[in-house]
């Protein structure tokens, strides 16, 4: 794992500074947080990451055994220098932790995307109150914690912040994630206003269902058809959105929910 060494692009050989990115839920290699975080790497970001095991063992994919050293080893490959940070986001003291502990090692922030979710299946009448209150306290609680904390940070060029939020509108059969989700979206739309004064754009995309292992094959054919271009989503779809987002030439898309889902019905 490398750390940041700035040097002043001023001093004859010296390189300019790489922006930061932070950027939660990159747990697995194959997650749509890994794939947003190596598209930034390439294109100049440095980064900051969470990821939470805890959560993947509970999942029925199960842990990825090396996940966060290969991510590490991969973002380092494209000429970032990379934090990669522990993170249980249900604790409400974390978001600050996380952002401390970024600063540290990398620097200020510059731009906040957030991929991290609870998601358990489960509807009306079998939702538990527990279960719900994790959905909440994960999706919607951090997502707004985590933004706060960047708004109480941001010390970046008026204009040059980003802020980015993944949503779903899955609700039926996934009431506690599409409902928490929804929570997301309205947080984080609220950010384009109430941080305007920074020069902070906020918004939210849709990925439409994307496949990092979660999939059965009826889930996947079902998808493939209601698709007008006959296939899935991938992390690269959703992280190129993301880095076009994050770009000088994004900087005009503020307080948008984006549906990047191949015209999904």
């Amino acid at each position: 794992m490398t750390t940041r060494t700035d040097q002043d692009p001023t001093v004859p050989g010296g390189a300019a500074v790489r922006p930061v990115a932070l950027i939660t839920g990159v747990g697995r290699t194959a997650g749509i947080g890994a794939g947003v975080a190596r598209r930034l790497a390439s294109s100049g970001w440095d980064i900051a990451f969470t990821y939470w095991t805890a959560y993947d063992d509970r999942m029925t994919w199960g842990r990825e055994a090396g996940a966060t050293a290969a991510i590490v080893a991969d973002l380092n490959g494209r000429g970032a220098s990379t934090a990669a940070i522990e993170a249980d986001l249900v604790d409400p003291q974390t978001p600050a932790r996380v952002f401390e502990e970024a600063e540290r090692r990398l620097g200020g922030v510059t731009a906040l995307v957030m991929c991290h979710c609870e998601s358990v299946d489960s509807g009306l009448l079998d939702t538990t109150v527990e279960s719900f209150d994790r959905h909440f306290a994960v999706n919607a609680r951090a997502t707004w914690l985590l933004i706060r904390e960047f708004g109480r940070r941001f010390a970046g060029t008026a204009g040059a912040g980003r802020i980015i939020a993944l949503t779903s509108d899955h609700t039926v059969g996934n009431l506690p994630y599409g409902a928490s989700k929804g929570a997301l979206d309205r947080i984080t739309l609220a950010a384009a206003r109430e941080l305007a004064g920074l020069g902070v754009t906020a918004n939210v995309i849709n990925p439409g269902p994307v496949d990092t292992g979660w999939m059965t094959e009826e889930v996947r054919e079902h998808c493939v058809r209601a698709t007008p271009l006959g296939r899935l989503g991938t992390p690269r779809d959703t992280a190129h959105l993301v880095d076009f987002l994050c770009s000088a030439e994004g900087g005009w898309i503020n307080g948008q929910l984006l549906m990047s889902n191949g015209g999904l019905a």
